[in-house]
C-alpha cells in the first residue's frame, strides 16, 4: 500500500481531465485526490479513500470548497527575452503599421528583441524569466515551454537555451527547452549563410550540450520556406531533436502538410491552415496548439477558426504565447479567451490547456491530468464550478499550487 503524503479535500468539484472522460473535463464531487510522494496515488470518495489507504501521515490540504484540477501546461512561450517592446505595441493598438513604427525610430520585430538579447547577461535574463515564472505559477501552471529564437547566432541561441537550464533549476515550475534558432532571419548575415548556421553550427552545439528536446521552425511567408524548414527540422532530427512547427499564422505555404508529414508533436498557430489538411494533421497525430491572446494583442485579421479544427477530430491545445509581442502570463485569461474568441466550450479550453497541452509536449503520459500514477501536478482555484473560469473575465490566481506532490504557491492576496 502507497504511503499517503497528502490528500486534497473538500473541493467543490475536482476535475479529473481523464482521456476518457465523457463530459472531457471528468468533473466530480465528493471527491478527494490523495499524493504518495510526487505522483497522483488515488481519486475517489472519501470513504473509499480512508478504506484502502492509511491516512495517518498525510498533509490534509483543505480545497475550501474550490475546484482541484490539473496544472496548466502552457507549451508554446518565447519566456526568456530581454527588455520589451512597449514603445512598438503602443503604436500598433492606435493602427499603425510596422514601417511607420521604423520611420518614427522605434524599433520593431523579432530582430528588436535580438538587438536587445545580445546586449544581456545571463544573469538578467534568468532574473527577467524567473519574475513571469512566478506570476505564471500564481495562474496555476506547472509546466512551461521556453523556446530560444531572439539570438539569431550561435552564442546567444546558446545563451538562451543555458537560461532555460538555470530556471529549471532555481525555481519550481518544469522547463521544457526549445530550440527555434530559425525564427527569423539575422541583419547581419545573408539568408543561405545563416541556414547553414543553423545546421552545421548550432543544432549540433545544442544536441551536444543536451540544452533542448525540440527542434522548431518559422515556417511563413516571409520567414522559412517549406524545403528550408524540411532540412532544418530534418537536420534536428538527426541529432535527436524531435520536430516542432510554427505555421500557417499569416499565410499558407505547406507548413500543416509538412507537419504531418514529419508527425511533428505539435504545429503552432494555424489560422490559416486550410481544411483540406486537418484530416492529415490528425491522422499524423499532431497536436495544433492555437493563441487566442496572440491573436487579441496583434489585432489578428484572421483570428483561427478553432471550432472547424476540433470538430476535424483533430486535437487542439491551448497556450500564452508569451513573448515581447504578446505579454502574458496567466493561462485562466487564455480559457476565457477561448471561449469568446474561439467558441471553446468552458470544458473543451480547460482540457485544451492541461492534457491537451501536456500532448503537444509529448508529456501526456504524466502531465495534465489527475490519474493514478502521474506527477502531482495540482491547482485549486477559487470556483465552485470550473465554468466559473471561463466566466470571471480577469480572474484567474490560484489558492494554491503542487508541483510533484510539493506545495509550491500559496495565494494569501486573493483571486
Amino acid at each position: 500500500m502507497a504511503r499517503i503524503t497528502a490528500l486534497i479535500e473538500n473541493a467543490g468539484q475536482v476535475l479529473t481531465c481523464a482521456p476518457d472522460a465523457p463530459d472531457l473535463v471528468g468533473a466530480r464531487t465528493n471527491t478527494v485526490v490523495a499524493v504518495s510522494g510526487n505522483v497522483i496515488a488515488a481519486i475517489g470518495s472519501p470513504g473509499e479513500i480512508a478504506a484502502g489507504h492509511d491516512l495517518s501521515g498525510a498533509e490534509r490540504i483543505d480545497a475550501g470548497g474550490g475546484l482541484v484540477m490539473p496544472g496548466f501546461v502552457d507549451c508554446h512561450t518565447h519566456l526568456v527575452f530581454h527588455q520589451s517592446r512597449v514603445e512598438e505595441y503602443a503604436q500598433k493598438v492606435q493602427g499603425r503599421t510596422s514601417a511607420e513604427i521604423k520611420a518614427m525610430g522605434i524599433p520593431v520585430g523579432i530582430t528588436a528583441t535580438a538587438r536587445m538579447m545580445r546586449e544581456a547577461s545571463m544573469e538578467d535574463l534568468v532574473a527577467s524569466a524567473a519574475e513571469r515564472l512566478e506570476h505564471m505559477l500564481a495562474f496555476g501552471t506547472t509546466t512551461v515551454e521556453s523556446k530560444s529564437g531572439y539570438g539569431l547566432n550561435t552564442a546567444t541561441e546558446i545563451k538562451m537555451l543555458e537560461v532555460n537550464r538555470e530556471l529549471a533549476r532555481r525555481q519550481p515550475i518544469e522547463i521544457v527547452s526549445t530550440f527555434l534558432g530559425a525564427h527569423e532571419f539575422p541583419d547581419d548575415k545573408p539568408r543561405d549563410e545563416y541556414i547553414r548556421e543553423i545546421m552545421d553550427e548550432m543544432i549540433p552545439e545544442v544536441a551536444r550540450r543536451g540544452l533542448a528536446e525540440f527542434n522548431d521552425v518559422y515556417c511563413d511567408d516571409g520567414y522559412y520556406t517549406v524545403a528550408e524548414s524540411r532540412a532544418i527540422l530534418a537536420r534536428g532530427l538527426e541529432y535527436g531533436l524531435k520536430v516542432k512547427i510554427h505555421t500557417d499564422a499569416y499565410s499558407h505555404i505547406g507548413g500543416s502538410a509538412l507537419a504531418a508529414q514529419l508527425r511533428a508533436v505539435s504545429a503552432d498557430h494555424m489560422n490559416f491552415t486550410d481544411p483540406s489538411e486537418y484530416a492529415g494533421l490528425r491522422d499524423a497525430g499532431v497536436t495544433c496548439v492555437v493563441m487566442p491572446a496572440l491573436d487579441f494583442a496583434v489585432g489578428h485579421s484572421r483570428p483561427f477558426d478553432a471550432r472547424a479544427l476540433m470538430d476535424a477530430g483533430v486535437t487542439v491545445a491551448l497556450a500564452t504565447d508569451m513573448c515581447p509581442g504578446c505579454w502574458l502570463e496567466s493561462m485562466p485569461f487564455v480559457v476565457q479567451l477561448a471561449c469568446r474568441l474561439y467558441k471553446f466550450s468552458p470544458a473543451e479550453a480547460i482540457l485544451a490547456g492541461t492534457l491537451h497541452a501536456a500532448m503537444a509536449l509529448d508529456r501526456g503520459d504524466r502531465l495534465g491530468s489527475l490519474e493514478p500514477g502521474k506527477d502531482a501536478d495540482i491547482a485549486i482555484f477559487p470556483y465552485g464550478r470550473y465554468e466559473d473560469m471561463a466566466y470571471r473575465l480577469g480572474r484567474g490566481r490560484a489558492r494554491l499550487v503542487m508541483k510533484a506532490g510539493k506545495v509550491v504557491y500559496r495565494n494569501t492576496e486573493g483571486a
